[in-house]
């Protein structure tokens, strides 16, 4: 895949969207934005505090990340980005066309016990199960592709490269 997509690596907390954005980013020699960056305070509270975000709470997170997509149009970017629902993903789309999902996934206990074991981050394991719970995986209509996270964040981010090789260049 030539990069003038914006791929947007999803899935639940713990799958390594925060690891492997940037080395996919690096990989094409594209920008990478992290989707956290993008919430605002109530959220990152919210979460922190082991609230669960609503659908509500997610719409202007989902809406800045999809204007930096737009603005990466025909140049190509990664973002991070949950896009657990359907709905979001398609609120992703109707902002940028082309975006491309890269969907981290993996056996809950493995991402549970990641989740464990980092620093520094504000989403609890707590919220885990409401995670698993939300997730809408990618359906056949949609561009994109899923990858394992059971190996190295290289050989992760080798298995996303392969995968979005199969996917079609955007038409405009």
């Amino acid at each position: 895949m030539n990069i003038p997509h914006v791929v947007v690596v999803m899935g639940v907390a713990g799958t390594g969207k925060t690891t492997i954005g940037p080395l996919l980013a690096a990989r094409f020699g594209v920008p990478y934005a992290e989707a956290d960056d993008f919430h605002p305070p109530a959220n990152i509270a919210k979460m922190s505090a082991g609230v669960p975000l609503t659908d509500e709470d997610r719409l202007p997170w989902l809406d800045a990340i999809g204007d930096w997509a737009r603005g990466r149009a025909g140049l190509g970017g990664v973002v991070s980005c949950s896009a657990l629902k359907r709905a979001y993903r398609d609120r992703l789309r109707a902002a940028a066309p082309d975006v491309v999902f890269v969907h981290l996934t993996g056996d809950r206990a493995l991402i549970e016990d990641r989740m464990s074991h980092r620093q520094g981050h504000f989403m609890p394991t707590a919220l885990l199960d409401s995670q698993f719970a939300t997730l809408q995986p990618l359906e056949a209509d949609e561009a994109g592709v899923a990858v394992d996270v059971t190996g190295s964040p290289e050989e992760i981010t080798e298995q996303a490269v392969t995968a979005l090789a199969t996917l079609p260049e955007p038409t405009a």
